[in-house]
């Protein structure tokens, strides 16, 4: 078996804690209906645009794609462009795939076809007939336009409806908190965090939230004055917006929020702005999945499908802008989990072609037909591991 098309290389799992962003309170478990609607939204957007990354890239080194399917199984809708393309809604809205020319099946294994009998003509319209930069360009083209989409649905709302940008000046500190204990008062200002600068609250809570509890070096300006503290903060029950309570860490202070707090951004610092937010969420993913391994967070945290649509529920639930940050959020968290060097996933094929691209030569068939089987296996493990975190959910029995 060869390594087949990265199309495949969806994994749907979420690895951010607490509830999706944009709301305070959340409402009562959104109706089943308006649920399941907008996470047909969401997954639909966020494969299209994945798979819509792997179609073009694929398209400009000359590879014919034969299918391009949101969804899998049975079709439900399609049609053929003037390329032979077909594309296709498919029965379950459980990911998607584009099929090159060579491969066999939806898997993209090329076990039953003959690739060295193909014709010159075939050949050069053949994805495994590409040369190993043409394959690794096109598998990486899937994770990178989810990464791009983020951006740019970051960088409109900047501009359409603001950044929150709250200045860190404490309002309160709540009795019996880390901040108290370390003698932090009404009117400091937070300046940094651990030697980095603080521009904002928002970057607070979230370094805070990051700690792992840890003690912190705080930098203040009281009173005209630099000040320098320790902090080391306290976890205190939190709800992720499902009725589950998980552990998070803060400080316990407050702040005041006015309307003045939010500011419109131009076109080049919405930009610059919507690639330092997609950069912070895909860092944050990689430390909330460090802190599982290192079993310092609870893997019951680790999320699936499920979760993934009764957060897209809460979301819509809230309106359209949270809706659409909250498929921001998902595209660059799915570009960021699929990069990962798990072979059946868009990483384990890269992970492949590097190998492929240092020796002057592929590993043998044997080889890698035994890494797709062991990453099937781990792909397979983790859904069913979401998937029980998700049935144990309180909100959704609730």
């Amino acid at each position: 078996m060869r390594e087949g098309s990265p199309a495949r290389g969806l994994l749907f799992l979420s690895a951010c804690s607490g509830a999706p962003p944009g709301g305070a309170e959340t409402r009562a478990m959104p109706e089943i209906f308006h649920t399941v609607l907008a996470f047909l939204l969401v997954l639909t957007v966020v494969v299209f645009v994945h798979e819509l990354g792997h179609f073009l890239v694929a398209r400009w080194n000359g590879v014919r794609v034969e299918v391009f399917s949101i969804g899998m199984g049975p079709e439900l809708l399609g049609y053929t462009d003037r390329h032979g393309t077909r594309w296709r809604l498919s029965l379950l809205p459980v990911g998607g795939y584009v099929r090159f020319f060579g491969d066999a099946d939806e898997s993209s294994g090329s076990a039953e076809v003959d690739l060295e009998a193909m014709t010159p003509e075939e050949k050069a319209v053949c994805f495994h007939h590409k040369r190993v930069g043409q394959r690794a360009a096109i598998v990486a083209a899937g994770p990178l336009a989810n990464f791009a989409f983020a951006i740019l649905v970051f960088a409109g709302l900047f501009m359409i409806h603001g950044q929150t940008r709250s200045v860190p000046v404490i309002d309160a500190v709540l009795a019996g908190s880390a901040a108290e204990a370390a003698g932090l008062k009404v009117g400091d200002r937070i300046v940094a965090l651990n030697g980095k600068t603080v521009e904002r609250f928002q970057d607070v809570q979230r370094r805070v939230a990051l700690s792992d509890g840890k003690v912190m070096q705080v930098g203040l300006v009281r009173d005209g004055q630099p000040l320098r503290v320790e902090v080391q903060p306290r976890f205190v029950d939190n709800d992720d917006g499902l009725g589950n309570t998980v552990k998070m860490a803060q400080l316990g202070i407050q702040i005041k929020l006015s309307p003045g707090d939010v500011h419109r951004l131009g076109p080049v610092q919405a930009l610059e702005q919507g690639v330092a937010q997609t950069w912070t969420l895909s860092a944050d993913t990689l430390t909330y999945v460090g802190q599982m391994i290192s079993g310092f967070r609870s893997a019951s945290e680790l999320g699936g499908p499920i979760r993934i649509a009764l957060f897209s529920g809460q979301a819509a639930e809230r309106g359209v802008a949270d809706l659409i940050v909250f498929i921001a959020l998902l595209s660059a968290n799915l570009g960021l989990i699929n990069l990962f060097p798990i072979p059946m996933l868009d990483g384990g094929h890269l992970m492949f072609y590097t190998i492929e691209a240092l020796r002057g030569r592929p590993l043998t068939e044997r080889i890698q037909e035994m890494g797709l089987k062991v990453g099937l296996a781990l792909v397979v493990a983790l859904m069913l591991f979401a998937t029980w975190n998700d049935l144990g959910l309180k909100g959704l029995w609730g």
